[in-house]
């Protein structure tokens, strides 16, 4: 009875085991029937966002100039290859005679010719341009502080170049990128709908890959040889400028060094120099030898070789004396009047051209000629009748001219003098006695100054006769007797003093009634002769007879 109840019990056990096992085998399957669900959901997803990334990747490979001209040249290889195998059908159709055939083929190999002549600039591979950068330009001969504008010119075409060859090697980087996103995105595809979806496109793309992998490579080498060629050049010329830049800043202190020894001169003269004419004509100099030293050393820095210009000017010496003997004379004549002391800057000159004569102030001694400004004087009034004009002396004028100072030296005043006229009757001795009273009253002041200029002047030349008092002449003429009277005056207003004195003389002499002023006039004499004079008649006598 045990027996039967463990075996009945037994039995249920195993009934419910066989039942349990069934439920669970059931279980199992579903949640596999709904994980293989999710995942070919999941793989839909994938292959539904692998081609809009594959979208994405053809819109950027389209614009990708590279891409494209890998595209092209693989469509000339096929159009070319094509026409070669139209070209072999072509021949067996002649061969059986096959007109139409013939015909038919040969519109379509001209087809595809003239899609081949379309496609020429495309026959060469596509990268090969890579490999073979640029030409280095030869750099330039850096040898003088202006050389160093185009030293930075090459500089910058360098690394134009630099960066220009990196730009196409990360331009190449950047495809083999896409392609292989391109490639990782077709497997994603194939594991979806099969190995042969996209097969061909598939095959492309890694022959694509492959090439432009083959090419990275190689230009990646020649890059680092390129840029360590350029890098080379740019060291080289960067080291060039750099000489230069300490050249030109030598330059640049040697200058100012003479400028500020210049401003010390100045400051010097100024301070011991009180004649504003002798400052003037220092000042001058000093400018003067600023620009020939400044001038030599831009000569001696700038040029290459000093000497081949000391040589050329050698033997072109004589042609350029001979049509620059003026501009030599002149220069000259400027020497001489700045280390002569014959003319300064103020001095009261009269010029001599030909039958022309001018009188004025100099106000400018320059490196070639000297600028006197004309004024109102005797001369003007006898001879020009206009003033105030500029006029320009050549330097060498000193050489071939005559040149006037009325100013020389220390020397302000100079000789003037007036003649007046009188009748052969009037008193002479009075007239000379009034004339001398009046210039000595007005001219005193002016002979005294010359006394004193002369007796300076005694140092430096031999003065003899230093007699300045005013002189009265009197000279028989034929239309009466002159009176010449001479006197000092200002040699800047001498013309003033004239006017004065004139009037003077003139009021005084007419005030006297022996003394006349003569002018041209004619006296006629009548003499009566009573032996050719006809006799009246006697009116008696007439009368008579009648």
């Amino acid at each position: 009875m045990r027996i039967m109840i463990h075996l009945f019990l037994s039995f249920l056990l195993f009934s419910s085991t066989l039942f349990a096992l069934d439920d669970n085998q059931t279980l199992q399957e579903q949640a596999e029937a709904k994980e293989n669900f999710q995942q070919i959901k999941q793989k839909r997803e994938e292959a539904k966002q692998s081609n809009a990334e594959l979208e994405k990747i053809e819109t950027q490979l389209n614009k990708n100039i590279m891409h494209a001209k890998y595209n092209n040249h693989q469509t000339y290889l096929e159009i070319e290859q094509h026409l070669k195998n139209i070209s072999s059908e072509i021949k067996k159709k002649k061969q059986l005679r096959d007109k139409k055939g013939v015909s038919e083929l040969s519109i379509k190999y001209k087809s595809l010719e003239n899609q081949l002549d379309l496609l020429g600039d495309f026959k060469d591979e596509p990268f090969v341009e890579l490999t073979k950068p640029n030409e280095i330009t030869q750099a330039p001969n850096i040898a003088s502080p202006f050389d160093i504008f185009g030293g930075f010119a090459y500089l910058k075409i360098l690394k134009k170049e630099k960066e220009g060859y990196a730009s196409k090697l990360k331009s190449l980087l950047s495809l083999i990128d896409t392609l292989e996103e391109k490639d990782k995105h077709i497997h994603a595809l194939q594991k979806v709908y099969g190995e042969n979806y996209k097969k061909e496109q598939m095959k492309k793309v890694q022959a694509e890959l492959e090439d432009v992998m083959n090419t990275f490579d190689l230009v990646s080498t020649t890059n680092e040889i390129y840029n360590q060629k350029l890098n080379d050049s740019i060291s080289q010329t960067t080291e060039d400028i750099k000489e230069q830049v300490k050249k030109l800043f030598k330059i640049i202190s040697i200058i100012v060094a003479i400028l500020l020894f210049s401003f010390i001169l100045k400051y010097f003269a100024k301070k011991t120099i009180s004649d504003n004419e002798r400052y003037y004509m220092a000042n001058k100099g000093i400018n003067f030898s600023n620009l020939v030293l400044i001038g030599l050393v831009l000569l001696f820095s700038f040029l290459e070789n000093a000497t081949y210009l000391v040589t050329v000017l050698g033997f072109a010496s004589a042609g350029i004396a001979i049509a620059m003997k003026d501009i030599f004379m002149s220069s000259l004549g400027w020497l001489v009047i700045v280390f002569g002391g014959s003319f300064h800057v103020g001095d009261r000159v009269k010029v001599y051209k030909g039958n022309h004569s001018y009188v004025g102030d100099i106000v400018d001694i320059s490196f070639l000629r000297m600028t006197i400004l004309e004024d109102i004087t005797l001369t003007t009034y006898l001879e020009n009748r206009r003033s105030g004009r500029i006029i320009f002396i050549p330097n060498n004028y000193i050489f071939t001219e005559l040149l006037a100072n009325y100013t020389h030296g220390k020397i302000k005043t100079v000789w003037d003098g007036i003649d007046i006229m009188i009748t052969f009757d009037s008193n002479h001795k009075k007239a000379s006695h009034i004339v001398k009273e009046i210039v000595k009253k007005y001219s005193k002041g002016y002979t005294d100054i010359s006394r004193k200029q002369l007796n300076a002047l005694r140092n430096q030349y031999s003065l003899k006769n230093i007699n300045v008092e005013p002189r009265i002449y009197t000279f028989i003429e034929k239309s009466g007797i002159c009176v010449s009277c001479w006197y000092m005056t200002n040699s800047y207003a001498a013309l003033t003093l004239r006017s004065n004195i004139s009037a003077n003389i003139m009021d005084e002499i007419n005030a006297e009634p022996d003394i006349k002023i003569a002018y041209d006039t004619q006296v006629i004499n009548i003499k009566r002769d009573e032996r050719m004079m006809p006799q009246p008649k006697d009116m008696d006598d007439e009368e008579s007879i009648s």
